[in-house]
């Protein structure tokens, strides 16, 4: 596998896929053809993550080539502990969106399913690159695909969520370059990260760069108060943009403090890290009340990440073992748990054409199956014991607690609050009188709806009864990032 450049089978296979849909005008080809190679892409992926040593911290599947060598900049790709685990579940929402789409995209067939392959092919690289350059160019990129994805094919008021969803990320990204020149430019003129992680700032210099980055990280988490470009974005987005943005581009904020803020500004981090804890248990609260008030399905959906998202910088912001472990985890479950939540209101969506809460009723006895699966993804969502959601919430919640016991007690009332918008939206949903939906017939999940449904399901259950596996992934990870950030 060492001779191999896997990873950069894995980031350019999605954009053969794309060279290869231009040559094609059938519909039914179009969609198979991205099938195909979103599946041989996950396949790739899986194949990474069954090789890769989970004893030590060190980088590995390294490669590197020059590219701008008069500056420093290189193509240099490997992955850790933290960003193997986000390639798989990259990849595999990707066939997943494509799955949601076979049906819901009905124009511009071609140019969606392009936009979708070049979409994963830039967040694979993210998760890979080990040049700040690189994880720039390929970060800001991401925002291309995504606009369209949102402005082309969302809702009536697409222009508009995608405009402030590119404003909000680009701003944020602009400070993000700035802190990127200052680093450059102290450590003696290198984008390489690993290099930077190991370089030493005075700490004025760490406290400007890292209110650059937070900037940058906050609009992408999204943390309150620079959250309200999501709502926009999930309610207007399609179904496989909304899977997207909660399932990976939510994490690459997290992700940045993870890969940049904690290990290269480590005496910053301490420093502010109160600050961010405050935010976070805001974020918690503030956004589980906001999806208790919704009569929206994709906007209480939209609101609960932000509340659950909380629970991820909470935890970072810990700096203990508990605390970062569960925040990695969480990450991962959320982008399981809430991608699932939006695979299936898309799909009712597909059958009635309304997302009012008010407008549904009686699903348990019309769509049995589908109701299952609500249900279930209700239920991790709200970090029921058996489901993913679980054993992340706790080591977080633990974590927190031995930090701050008042911020802990805060992510208590989040939990609460999210068992109360989730059961209230069930009961309404699926128990409710059974609603006529204008005299349409409804269908039950069909085969290519299963496959994807029950994928995300096993996760679920895999995570929340035997998580060893996945936290002897990153604990190696995440134990070398806690002694850098706690360095003499």
């Amino acid at each position: 596998m060492t001779d191999i450049p896997i990873l950069s089978l894995i980031i350019f296979l999605p954009l053969v896929g794309v060279i290869s849909l231009l040559f094609m005008s059938s519909r039914t080809t179009i969609r198979w053809v991205a099938l195909i190679f979103t599946v041989a892409d996950f396949l790739l992926a899986l194949l990474l993550i069954v090789s890769f040593d989970k004893t030590t911290p060190d980088m590995q599947f390294r490669e590197t080539l020059e590219w701008v060598p008069n500056l420093g900049i290189s193509y240099s790709l490997g992955v850790d502990g933290i960003s193997v685990l986000f390639i798989f579940l990259t990849a595999l929402l990707g066939w997943v969106c494509v799955l949601a789409s076979w049906q819901a995209i009905t124009t511009k067939i071609k140019e969606f399913m392009i936009s979708l392959l070049v979409m994963q092919s830039l967040m694979l690289g993210v998760f890979s690159a080990l040049d700040l350059f690189l994880f720039y160019v390929l970060w800001e990129a991401m925002l291309i695909p995504m606009y369209l994805i949102i402005g082309v094919w969302g809702g009536k008021n697409r222009v508009y969520a995608a405009f402030k969803f590119f404003l909000y990320t680009l701003a944020g990204s602009l400070l993000f370059l700035v802190g990127i020149i200052v680093l450059y430019l102290e450590s003696g003129r290198t984008f390489d990260i690993l290099t930077l992680m190991a370089s030493e700032y005075s700490f004025e210099i760490q406290a400007w760069v890292f209110f650059a980055f937070l900037v940058a990280f906050a609009v992408k988490v999204p943390m309150v108060p620079v959250h309200t470009w999501l709502p926009d974005a999930h309610v207007e987005a399609p179904t496989a943009g909304s899977i997207i943005l909660a399932g990976v581009l939510l994490k690459m904020g997290a992700y940045g403090f993870l890969r940049f803020s904690l290990p290269m500004l480590p005496d910053a981090s301490l420093f502010f890290a109160p600050l961010i804890l405050a935010f976070s248990a805001l974020a918690i609260v503030y956004g589980g009340f906001l999806a208790l008030a919704q009569t929206d399905l994709k906007k209480l959906i939209a609101y609960s990440s932000v509340s659950h998202m909380g629970f991820v910088t909470l935890g970072l912001f810990t700096f203990n073992s508990n605390g970062v472990t569960g925040a990695v985890l969480q990450m991962f479950n959320h982008g399981i748990t809430t991608g699932a939540l939006f695979l299936v209101i898309g799909l009712i969506y597909e059958r009635t054409h309304t997302r009012r809460i008010a407008d549904y009723g009686g699903l348990m006895k019309m769509i049995p199956i589908y109701t299952l699966f609500l249900g279930l993804f209700a239920l991790a969502s709200m970090a029921v014991p058996g489901t993913n959601g679980f054993i992340g919430e706790f080591l977080v919640l633990s974590g927190a607690f031995g930090v701050n016991i008042y911020m802990g007690a805060l992510a208590i009332v989040g939990a609460m609050l999210a068992a109360a918008y989730m059961l209230k939206m069930f009961r309404q949903v699926a128990l409710g009188p059974v609603s006529s939906f204008g005299g349409k017939t409804l269908w039950d999940v069909d085969r290519r709806e299963v496959v994807g449904l029950v994928t995300l399901a096993v996760l679920v259950f895999w995570v929340g009864f035997y998580p060893k596996l996945f936290l002897d992934i990153v604990t190696p990870t995440l134990d070398n990032l806690l002694v850098q950030v706690h360095r003499p």
